[in-house]
């Protein structure tokens, strides 16, 4: 499946702390300014996020995108991947977390993989467009996390 954006931030606090933050699915868009609404479809069981299924409302190039998602693997706290599909291709999204010295590194990525004729040719047409677009919003999305994570644990010391 091509790789169309991977991107990195490090944050100043725990991987058990950034992973409470990106697991939170149903609370994703207190953190996220991108995400305008989470309406969770199927929560998993207590035991792990896999399954977990829900309708995410961003912004995207100017209109409201709407999509299902569903996690489909995960090894807390070291990463997680959901799918979606729609448009005539399927989209693979992973957030994995990496100690490091300082606190955590935290990287999302997403691919995209055509699969009908039409898909292919609009991806041929626009997949420039749609990757720098991509590129922002992750960053944007990464930069959010750190904020909500880097805050928590300021006001956890009472700082």
């Amino acid at each position: 499946m091509p790789l169309i954006a991977k991107r990195t931030i490090d944050i100043a606090e725990s991987r058990d702390a950034v992973w409470r933050i990106v697991s939170d699915i149903r609370n994703a868009a207190s953190v996220i300014s991108g995400i305008k609404n989470i309406e969770i479809l199927e929560a998993s069981d207590a035991s792990s996020i896999i399954g977990t299924k829900w309708k995410e409302t961003r912004e995207w190039m100017g209109r409201d995108a709407i999509e299902v998602m569903w996690i489909t693997d995960a090894s807390a706290p070291s990463f997680y991947e959901s799918r979606a599909e729609s448009h005539g291709s399927i989209y693979v999204s992973r957030i994995e977390l990496e100690l490091t010295p300082g606190g955590t590194r935290l990287s999302m990525s997403f691919s995209c993989n055509p699969q009908t004729f039409m898909a292919r040719i609009m991806w041929m047409l626009t997949g420039w467009m749609a990757k720098t677009s991509l590129r922002k919003i992750i960053d944007q999305d990464l930069e959010d996390i750190k904020v909500a994570a880097e805050s928590a644990a300021i006001g956890r010391s009472g700082a």
